[in-house]
């Protein structure tokens, strides 16, 4: 058989065609999580003032008059913030310019424990668009949630991109204007984004050479080291819990938001009854691309399609892999990064084989006339040998 280390290595590297292969602390929906913090109230972050301690930093974010800055200078740098708290239903602004650079992937992101997850996404070879996206649960049984929205000049300059998310909409609006709404009724079934969120910030690679070919295509082609850095900034983000309260619980394992509970608040304890129920107009959506989620989720792709960084730090915490650099198990040429992240060989794909030995052993005996006693015994043995290749 093989080795359960060398499946939990591989479950590190690939995703399933239907849940996305995403590590969180504590998936509430698989058992008893412990609460998130909630973040209760509204705070504007002004990051040209450097270091906020209400974030975690992940890959060395850095800071300067433009704000936080997320750097890829070489291979392997994938910057991130991520909120020490988390909002049910809210407002996020985030002023951000996009970072330059073919394969350069930018992103802001609401993600939830139990894998819901709100997007804007920037690709650094298309200087006039932004993608939206959204997921439910993990779940990828469908592919046709993403958007592109006109977005000139996001390399070039800052915009403001919000996301406005009750339990009867999300809003996603660039510079004011709203580009995209979606609601539960038109999202995917139960897929409706719905249960505590934090929010992530960063860039990565998507154009690494070491990524599976339909990422590269999907980022824009191969991403050249040698033209960067390519830097991503955020100048600000303001946010508004609609909430209220020190924490959020879940009371089920259904994902509901109705299941979910504010420790000394209450949901939509800071929003208005007509707000919490408004439903704006849904604009044209002029263009839809593959439902690309960030990296901080892993991916929802098959791995035969897609492969998206699933490891510290585009994960909620590093401490999945980054002090497991001696972990064993891995196949032959894979191998651990400085930063904690699990790096492929440069071959395309991986073979590995195994052989299952089985050995039946058979006893009787039998009794015939003047007692005369005979034992039978019987030894089968056979092998099956099996290999399997995997493609990255």
């Amino acid at each position: 058989m093989k080795s359960l280390l060398f499946g939990i290595a591989l479950s590190f590297l690939s995703s399933s065609q239907v849940f996305a292969q995403t590590y969180t602390n504590c998936n509430p929906l698989k058992k008893s999580c412990p609460p998130n913090p909630a973040l209760g109230k509204s705070a504007t972050f002004d990051f040209t003032k450097g270091y906020s301690s209400e974030f975690d930093e992940f890959g060395q974010p850095t800071y300067d008059s433009n704000g936080a800055c997320f750097t890829v200078a070489k291979q392997g740098d994938s910057p991130l913030l991520q909120s020490k708290w988390y909002i049910m239903f809210g407002r996020v602004e985030f002023v951000i310019k996009a970072a330059p650079g073919t394969g350069i992937v930018s992103s802001a992101v609401l993600q939830s424990d139990d894998l819901d997850e709100i997007d804007w996404e920037w690709l650094g070879g298309n200087n006039a668009l932004v993608q939206s996206n959204y997921f439910g649960k993990g779940n990828t049984d469908s592919f046709n949630r993403g958007a592109t929205h006109d977005n000139p000049g996001n390399h070039d300059s800052f915009h403001t991109y919000t996301i406005d998310w009750t339990s009867n909409q999300v809003v996603w609006k660039i510079d004011g204007k709203t580009v995209r709404v979606l609601t539960p009724d038109t999202a995917a079934s139960n897929q409706y984004p719905q249960t505590p969120m934090m929010v992530k910030v960063g860039v990565w690679a998507g154009g690494d050479p070491n990524n599976a070919q339909g990422t590269i295509d999907w980022a824009g082609g191969l991403t050249d080291y040698d033209d960067g850095p390519y830097t991503m900034y955020m100048k600000s983000l303001k946010v508004t819990d609609y909430s209220t309260g020190s924490s959020y619980s879940y009371g089920d394992q259904t994902g509901s938001w109705e299941s979910i509970s504010a420790d000394g608040g209450r949901i939509n304890g800071n929003i208005d009854a007509d707000t919490a129920s408004r439903v704006e107009s849904a604009p044209t959506v002029t263009a839809t691309v593959d439902s690309m989620p960030i990296p901080f989720s892993g991916t929802h792709r098959e791995t035969s399609v897609n492969e998206r960084p699933s490891v510290w730090p585009w994960v909620p915490t590093p401490t999945t892999l980054s002090t497991d650099t001696a972990m064993t198990g891995l196949p032959s040429g894979w191998t651990f990064s400085s930063s904690g992240q699990i790096q492929p060989p440069s071959a395309a794909s991986i073979a590995y084989e195994y052989t299952d030995k089985y050995i039946h052993k058979h006893t009787y005996e039998n009794t015939y006339e003047h007692n005369h006693k005979y034992t039978h015994e019987h030894t089968y043995e056979y092998t099956d040998k099996h290999t399997h290749e995997h493609t990255y």
